[in-house]
């Protein structure tokens, strides 16, 4: 297989009520995941408040690195590489879920199933790191030995398909992006902190 296309899994740690309680069980470093198709993160992909003030009307969203629970979070950012045709699958897959976004929801009666190690929720409903774990089996690649339903972002953390590229704060990997778009730099080197 030619693998010649990189797709990006942002783990962070956002500043809203649902993470921070995630946390306290977790204990985890980054209690969220996202889908990227870019290595500047522009195009940013899971499941999480659709309102700014709401934390409970959740579902699919596309996010904005740049403002709101982002600013000040933390992060690690990993890159796999996989073939065109799986990135396009992947992508599709995706694209469906913005076509049709109302037609989701959060899954959290899922995350409760975490806590029980029992698959929980309604067709339709996902939570982040069960979204971003989906994408990747709908293209053909298992980046952990257990169901997307039972997957989280510490999983994907450890998962060794995954190469590290950056850990640190989202505001550095901004203006390292802001850097590299400016000096015309055309390779990313590993920006791990």
């Amino acid at each position: 297989m030619n693998k010649d296309t990189q797709i990006y899994i942002l783990l962070s740690n956002p500043r809203t009520i649902v993470t921070k309680m995630i946390g306290l069980y977790t204990r985890a470093p980054y209690n969220h995941a996202s889908i990227a198709f870019d290595s500047e993160l522009r195009e940013v992909y899971s499941f999480g408040r659709k309102h700014p003030l709401i934390p409970v009307f959740g579902g699919f969203v596309k996010e904005n690195i740049h403002s709101g629970v982002f600013e000040k979070a933390t992060c690690a950012i990993y890159s796999c590489s996989v073939s065109k045709e799986t990135y396009e699958r992947m992508r599709t897959y995706v694209r469906q879920f913005e076509e049709n976004d109302e037609l989701y929801s959060y899954n959290f009666l899922g995350i409760l199933g975490i806590i029980l190690n029992m698959e929980l929720g309604k067709e339709n409903s996902y939570f982040c790191s069960q979204f971003v774990s989906s994408v990747f089996k709908q293209g053909g690649v298992d980046l952990v030995n257990k169901s997307a339903a039972l997957t989280t972002p510490a999983d994907l953390q450890s998962c060794t398909h995954l190469e590290l590229i950056f850990r640190g704060s989202l505001e550095t990997y901004r203006q390292l992006c802001c850097y590299r778009r400016n000096n015309s730099v055309q390779q990313h080197p590993s920006y791990v902190v």
